[in-house]
């Protein structure tokens, strides 16, 4: 899709805050902002944009930075600090007013009643709690709103699981394997985000401590190398002193470690059977075999803090679907993962004296089509038909 900006949002010059006017510092803001009218250059089709006018977080880019690719940027409180009251009322108040207007039910007597509930029960709690209605909507927003995300145009569809009930990590345990299953679908992957309860003082967390529930482990060697993923290293000594033992092979799954109410982590093997390995191999290459590749299907963040309505979900892993480059450009082809392209391009015997011979390129190329190939029965998104939908 090729847009073009015909009236932008901003009828005067850009303002960049400095660090002593007040908390909007390092962001551009504007005296006046409209929405902004997009053309379709292609179709000629207009559209207007006023969702942006609703954001009310300070973003950390400058004029001449942008910090949209960093995955978890600067937090504004000290780790597992809680919000204060009137912060979680103004993020409230924001996010009710979305949720009742999504029904057509703003200022409505439940609109004003369930506000007053909010209120009295931060008053007297320093927090207050969604009810499912509400969680579900939230988790499906936060999808639709994650500027980063290719796959978020099937935000509705997302499957939404609610473990706030759970009060051990055993329970989490079963409610991730619940996840997993059903998230994997046998290869037809869906879409899920399970729950787990929210902040309160920030002393009783519940966490996920893996950045993603399935992982391999890299094993570190007296000779510098590395079996495995050389990413997941220290989080595989981590799992080590905390009592597992591994194979010490390629491809060994990571066990959960998760810790519920503030308690010190406890480590769960994931069961075999509930996880999908694919082998990577190619059509036209049989020695692509011989590298010995794999991966997972499911792509499943666990590390990520779910905000919602001025309440924080420390423990909220979600799935989307991979795409291709995903696995074959950076977790197989990086240097600092599996790092196979120089492999590759010397079997395939390219000249590899240059780079102006593009051999990377052409291995990367022949290493993506064959992670597609591979997953020919598993649901995996190709990056150029997904950003054309985006």
């Amino acid at each position: 899709m090729v847009l073009a900006v015909i009236e932008t949002d901003i009828s005067s010059k850009p303002v960049l805050h400095n660090s002593n006017q007040g908390s909007r510092k390092n962001s551009i803001t504007s005296p006046s902002r409209r929405p902004v009218r997009l053309r379709n250059v292609i179709s000629g089709h207009e559209s207007v944009e006023t969702l942006f006018l609703k954001a009310t977080e300070t973003v950390q880019c400058s004029p001449t930075r942008c910090m949209g690719s960093i995955m978890a940027g600067p937090s504004k409180r000290p780790t597992g600090t809680p919000r204060p009251k009137d912060e979680i009322l103004r993020h409230a108040k924001h996010f009710f007013d979305q949720y009742f207007s999504s029904i057509k039910r703003m200022n409505s007597p439940s609109h004003v009643r369930r506000w007053k509930e909010i209120v009295s029960e931060v008053d007297s709690t320093g927090t207050y709690e969604l009810k499912e209605t509400e969680l579900v909507y939230g988790a499906k927003l936060a999808w639709r709103n994650a500027p980063r995300c290719i796959g978020r145009i099937q935000w509705s569809k997302l499957q939404v699981f609610d473990a706030r009930y759970v009060s051990t990590t055993r329970e989490m345990f079963d409610a991730i394997c619940n996840h997993i299953k059903y998230a994997t679908n046998k290869g037809n992957i869906r879409s899920a985000i399970t729950i787990f309860p929210q902040r309160t003082d920030g002393l009783h967390d519940f966490r996920v401590w893996n950045t993603q529930l399935i992982m391999y482990a890299g094993y570190k060697q007296e000779d510098g190398s590395i079996i495995g993923d050389p990413a997941n290293t220290d989080f595989t000594e981590l799992c080590q002193k905390l009592g597992w033992k591994g194979q010490g092979k390629k491809w060994d799954l990571l066990p959960l470690v998760l810790s519920a109410n503030g308690h010190d982590p406890q480590v769960f093997d994931i069961p075999d059977d509930l996880v999908l390995r694919v082998p990577i191999t190619h059509p036209k290459y049989p020695w692509f075999e011989d590298l010995d590749i794999e991966w997972y299907a499911l792509p499943a963040v666990s590390s990520m803090l779910f905000d919602v309505g001025g309440l924080e979900f420390p423990a909220a892993p979600f799935n989307g679907w991979y795409m291709v480059t995903e696995i074959g450009a950076r977790d197989l082809c990086d240097p600092h993962r599996f790092n196979i392209l120089e492999e590759v391009a010397t079997r395939l015997g390219v000249d590899m004296r240059a780079p102006s011979t593009l051999w990377k390129d052409r291995a990367a190329v022949e290493i993506n089509y064959a992670v597609i190939c591979s997953f020919q029965n598993i649901f995996v998104q190709n990056e150029r038909k997904s950003s054309r939908h985006r």
